[in-house]
């Protein structure tokens, strides 16, 4: 949805444009991105909040458990993100500090 957008952004270069959400989509891209941050945050507080839930139907509300894959897959996916996190903010890091070291050298 971000990458669509993002899209329409770059087409829209004329004021004359048929589609004049077009000139507002930095703001749609804002709000999808701080939507996407929030739901990020509670579903790490409400999956890592739960550690370990009963898997077991109780006999009396079998609705109240939790699916043992199910859990197993979102505690997969939420590493997996935290991992692409880390590594992206530490490459990115790596490549800012890269690049000043360059213009330092590059200056003597």
């Amino acid at each position: 949805m971000r990458r669509l957008l993002s899209k329409a952004v770059v087409i829209a270069a004329t004021r004359d444009d048929e589609y004049p959400w077009r000139q507002n989509a930095h703001y749609i891209l804002l709000i999808l991105s701080f939507f996407l941050f929030l739901c990020f945050i509670l579903g790490n507080y409400w999956l890592f909040s739960v550690h370990l839930p009963d898997f077991i139907p109780p006999f009396q509300q079998p609705r109240d458990y939790c699916d043992k894959i199910l859990y197993l897959f979102a505690v997969g996916v939420h590493v997996l993100s935290h991992i692409v996190l880390v590594l992206l903010v530490l490459c990115s890091g790596c490549i800012y500090v890269w690049f000043r070291w360059r213009s330092v050298v590059d200056e003597d």
